[in-house]
């Protein structure tokens, strides 16, 4: 996400001024933004020829829109860690169970509604400053196509479904899903008070690796704790990549960021940190969490964060911080490095 701005949804006309920025949902973007063309209603900074431009009923757009359900990379980064937590808990005790498959879907469609909300509510929060930023004032709610209050209901709305989803899985769970709402809600607002926004994104974005680790073992344990840490540690590392892309603008109008913390000179640094805490704090998940003398899924398990960060070490080597084209592909690279630890999670599982 970016400076806050978690909406990766492209490159801007040069001089033009951010909105502010998208919430938990946001690394929304999924390719680069360009002016659409194939419909008067279609929102500026959306990418060409997405679905809901071209096949949603007409009247959906606008709620469709508000969710990003054009704008898949939200979604991934805020599933990926409930995958995390989900199969490294089954590596814990042992003990697939059917039940998990519902697990599984349950945070897939959890983190579809929960990203939607998420957006709606930052559009609600960041409705007078968007429509008054070109790239932003097509967007349903400044445009008119909606109003503040008919967002809301869309919000609450997706809110009390994934509710129900959630009301499927144990009550500890269900008592941490409910707690989640409090860093979803704080998120807008940290950048105007914080240059660590990205902090407060990383606790929400990360939470479902202690629900999914819930869900199925019944209560958090230690590896858990350490698998939140390090999914916050990579959130530091892609949205301080993404936030660059904002930076000057951001100066502009006063939002805060890590990438204009660290400057172009010390963002490496701090991004070889993010690196390296996020696969130490990744090991030593998987270390408390793989069962004594199981050396066999203990090696394919721990394969998850070391593969991972060669994936985070090559997004390093490709960094350029001038070149937003680049900054933005990286940014969405990180749905690939994310899937690397479920898939070794997921072969040791079979050991």
């Amino acid at each position: 996400m970016t400076d806050t701005r978690t909406t990766p949804e492209g490159q801007r006309p040069e001089g033009q001024r951010p909105a502010v920025p998208d919430g938990p949902e946001g690394h929304e973007s999924d390719g680069r933004s360009t002016l659409p063309d194939q419909r008067d209603d279609a929102v500026a900074d959306a990418v060409r020829g997405n679905w809901v431009d071209r096949l949603a009923p007409a009247r959906s757009r606008p709620y469709l829109r508000l969710s990003r359900l054009d704008r898949p990379i939200g979604t991934w980064l805020l599933l990926l860690p409930c995958w995390w937590g989900l199969t490294l808990a089954m590596l814990h005790d042992g003990n697939a169970r059917w039940e998990d498959l519902w697990i599984l879907t349950g945070c897939g469609l959890g983190a579809i509604l929960m990203r939607g909300a998420g957006c709606t509510w930052n559009d609600i929060t960041d409705r007078d400053i968007d429509g008054s930023v070109a790239r932003t004032a097509s967007r349903p709610i400044p445009s008119g196509q909606v109003s503040a209050k008919q967002a809301l209901a869309w919000a609450i709305a997706q809110s009390l479904t994934a509710f129900l989803i959630l009301l499927t899985f144990n009550v500890p769970a269900i008592l941490l899903g409910v707690l989640a709402l409090l860093p979803v809600a704080i998120y807008p607002f940290a950048k105007r008070f914080t240059w660590w926004p990205q902090i407060f994104l990383g606790i929400a974005f990360n939470w479902g690796a202690l629900l999914a680790w819930t869900a199925h073992a019944g209560q958090v344990h230690a590896p858990a704790v350490l698998l939140y840490l390090a999914g916050m540690a990579w959130t530091l590392f892609y949205d301080t990549i993404y936030a660059h892309q904002d930076k000057e603008d951001d100066a502009l109008i006063g939002v805060k960021s890590t990438a204009r913390l660290f400057g172009d000179t010390a963002t490496p640094r701090w991004l070889a940190w993010f690196l390296v805490a996020t696969v130490t704090l990744m090991g030593f998940a998987v270390i408390g969490a793989v069962p004594r003398g199981e050396i066999l899924m203990l090696v394919l398990a721990i394969g998850g964060p070391w593969a991972m960060g060669w994936h985070l070490m090559w997004q390093l080597r490709r960094l350029k911080l001038d070149d937003n084209d680049r900054l933005l592909s990286l940014f969405r690279s990180n749905r690939n490095a994310g899937l690397i630890p479920v898939l070794f999670f997921a072969m040791a599982l079979f050991a």
